[in-house]
């Protein structure tokens, strides 16, 4: 049972990293081909694979696909523009990077960021057998983006910073990394506003992408409050009561106006988790 920032970021390594060594070890390991391992269990819903067109994962590696562990596709709706640099928080195996590299072509440039190794060995190797060459992979934590200030065009994620144990720290990130008029195109599972942090904690775990999620309103404040415009905020698909699969999209157009948002203490997801 977390209870702890520290505890409940552990927890979230810990279970991205036995599902990069399961595709690693087994071609159906996990079960990620399936779309079911970011969802708690019993939640139907859409999640990882199935959310890629057809066309998008016959190009990929495999592995790529099967460590798709994604409540979106960030990279249909980011609308990526030949020669930009793009980065993708918490990249996984590497499947939106990879896309991302390829619609930027080679005059572009793609960064994953991930904090688990296992994940990070799988990208890599997903990059070679994907024989694309303008890709970095980064380690490190979202709330702490290893890149220069204004050195980005664009920020996607695909159910990540619902897994964030400091959401105003990852948006305050997100605008320092952005050039003034870049743009996020962010998949994310999304509470409505009715909802309390305690009541979505009672819908899933903060590892299965449930406990954790902002609600829209939080969202479009922290991301007002980091100094985004044309903050756009739109449910796709249910993941669960009052709990929505979403896409995030929003224009930086200036410095931070204000500092925080409502963030989700650790400790209303102890009893989930």
């Amino acid at each position: 049972m977390a209870t702890t920032a520290d505890e409940l970021r552990e927890q979230v390594r810990q279970r991205y990293a036995e599902s990069a060594r399961a595709v690693s070890e087994s071609a159906g390991g996990c079960g990620c081909g399936s779309g079911s391992c970011c969802a708690d269990e019993g939640h139907p819903t859409d999640f990882g694979e199935a959310l890629y067109e057809r066309a998008q994962i016959e190009e990929l590696p495999n592995a790529a696909v099967l460590a798709s562990l994604g409540c979106g596709n960030p990279t249909a709706v980011s609308e990526l523009r030949e020669g930009e640099t793009v980065v993708d928080l918490g990249s996984g195996g590497g499947i939106d990077v990879i896309l991302s590299a390829r619609r930027v072509g080679p005059t572009g440039t793609a960064y994953g960021l991930d904090m688990t190794d296992e994940m990070l060995a799988l990208a890599r190797e997903n990059q070679r057998k994907a024989g694309v060459a303008n890709v970095h992979f980064l380690k490190g934590v979202i709330e702490e983006i290893p890149l220069p200030a204004e050195s980005v065009d664009v920020v996607i994620s695909n159910c990540v910073i619902n897994l964030s144990v400091d959401k105003s720290a990852v948006l305050t990130e997100i605008a320092r990394v952005l050039k003034p008029g870049g743009r996020i195109g962010i998949s994310d599972v999304v509470a409505e506003d009715r909802l309390s942090p305690a009541e979505r904690a009672e819908r899933g775990s903060y590892v299965g992408c449930i406990a954790g999620a902002l609600s829209k309103g939080e969202y479009e404040a922290g991301l007002d409050a980091a100094g985004f415009e044309q903050i756009s905020v739109q449910f796709t698909h249910d993941v669960a009561d009052g709990m929505h699969g979403a896409i995030v999209k929003a224009v930086k157009t200036r410095e931070p106006a204000r500092k925080g948002l409502p963030v989700i203490q650790p400790a209303s997801t102890a009893g989930c988790c």
